[in-house]
């Protein structure tokens, strides 16, 4: 029998942790990716990078990178450019460049009559069709625009964020962003030394995270043991507004949820700018009607441009929906990796949370990679795995954090629960015994007679 033959797509961070994971187990990968190279949203000339001229990391440089492939940076917050080259470099150090096929875009998926999965693909020499025992799906969370509807029509320039590059696209003009997420601000900060004036709408409250706290970048104070939720938000938000004092008295909305429930903002600089009179926080967008923007507040607002701090939306499109079990905003799949009918899909990248990095995805493709070898070398193991998964509690992903209802919280996890029921289940798939310290999927305890003839 051949060996089995799996196809990652995306090189990205994701796409880069799966193909060195399933590297290190020696089973052989084929990466597709629509761009020049690795890199992924990092590579701003990638068509479909979201990135733009003024972007750096949110979370620390030691927190983010791979555990095997620190970075050669003294820099705490790294821009766009060192982290494009740092993945070029991972990617050349292990010798994972040459797994993918680049400038190559994948257009559809179906199932094989032998239970493998067709991928087809154009790319420069045409197109290809190929089959594959399995296939990795890790194309990114970041890369399709969320535009939500509004009542009447803007006729000045409507952009959302994901369009955004350089601050000369708002020179002169008279902005308003609507959203104030990481990306709404770092483009607000931008937008008030080029503007002519600037101003957000937005509909809730924010926590904002200084860079800094105590001379030290922030996520990595208390790196050790993770303190219980309740705890964490009653200490941190007291530590938040002794640094950045109320956002409310800047035009802020109170939130409406705690700390931690939705992911904070990781920029201060907004709120010296709002100190400094520099821009202005309005109410929810109600209506627009020609360069006018009605709030509903009852005030209004002229304005050349209107710039889209929305988010994304997940985008699998090369595959059916029900193949990913997509209920509701996003696929529900076992520890946002496997779908529930171990299909041969896997899910790559698939978790936002807060401090997770770059090691946390590559733990995640190391499950992939255990799964994996044992569907080769241990099928009993496999077996033994998703019997599990389908007849067990599945394991509580939020650390007790109640996360907001919202589409772009619909696959948030804790990053240390996830990491946790992560690390639990690889052991499960190698017949380890773990103290998973949780409900779920857990490794069963062998008896006296087993453990003898071990």
């Amino acid at each position: 029998m051949s060996e089995p033959r799996y196809a990652i797509i995306g090189a990205g961070p994701s796409g880069l942790s799966a193909a060195r994971a399933l590297q290190r187990a020696g089973i052989e990968v084929c990466g597709y990716e629509t761009s020049r190279g690795v890199g992924g949203l990092w590579d701003i000339e990638n068509p479909r990078s979201t990135m733009y001229e003024s972007a750096h990391l949110i979370s620390s440089r030691t927190t983010t990178e791979f555990t095997e492939f620190p970075m050669e940076s003294t820099v705490d917050y790294p821009g766009h450019r060192a982290l494009l080259r740092y993945f070029r470099d991972f990617a050349d150090r292990f010798g994972l460049t040459e797994l993918f096929r680049f400038n190559t875009r994948v257009t559809a998926l179906t199932r094989a009559d032998d239970g493998g999965w067709m991928l087809r693909a154009d790319g420069p020499d045409g197109s290809v069709e190929e089959r594959y025992d399995g296939v990795i799906l890790a194309n990114g969370t970041l890369a399709e625009p969320n535009i939500p509807a509004f009542r009447g029509d803007f006729t000045g320039e409507l952009l959302h964020t994901s369009a955004y590059k350089q601050p000369s696209q708002l020179a002169g003009k008279r902005v308003l962003i609507i959203g104030a997420g990481n990306s709404g601000c770092d483009i607000a900060v931008d937008a008030v030394h080029h503007a002519a004036s600037v101003e957000m709408s937005v509909r809730r409250g924010y926590y904002f995270v200084p860079r800094y706290l105590f001379g030290r970048p922030s996520d990595t104070l208390n790196q050790g043991r993770p303190l219980p939720a309740r705890i964490k938000q009653f200490v941190d938000r007291r530590v938040l507004r002794a640094f950045t004092g109320d956002p409310v008295r800047f035009g802020f909305p109170k939130p409406d949820y705690r700390l931690y429930e939705s992911h904070p903002i990781v920029n201060t600089l907004i709120l010296n700018h709002l100190g400094q009179g520099d821009l202005a926080i309005r109410a929810d967008v109600d209506r627009f009607d020609g360069r006018t923007v009605h709030f509903r507040d009852g005030s209004r607002g002229e304005y050349d441009l209107v710039l889209l701090a929305t988010g994304y939306t997940l985008d699998y499109p090369f595959v059916a929906r029900e193949a990913l079990n997509w209920t509701g905003w996003s696929p529900k799949l076992f520890l946002n990796v496997f779908p529930p009918s171990f299909n041969g899909l896997y899910v790559m990248g698939m978790i936002e949370a807060s401090g997770i990095g770059w090691q946390g995805r590559y733990e995640q493709a190391e499950l992939i990679a255990e799964y994996l070898t044992a569907l080769r070398d241990r099928p009993e193991s496999a077996a033994d795995f998703r019997r599990r998964v389908a007849d067990e509690p599945w394991p509580d992903l939020t650390g007790g954090y109640r996360y907001l209802g919202l589409e772009r919280m619909s696959y948030y996890v804790n990053k240390d629960a996830y990491r946790r029921a992560v690390r639990a289940a690889a052991a499960v798939l190698r017949g380890a015994e773990p103290q998973t310290g949780g409900r779920g999927i857990r490794p069963r305890r062998r008896t006296a007679s087993q453990k003898a003839s071990a």
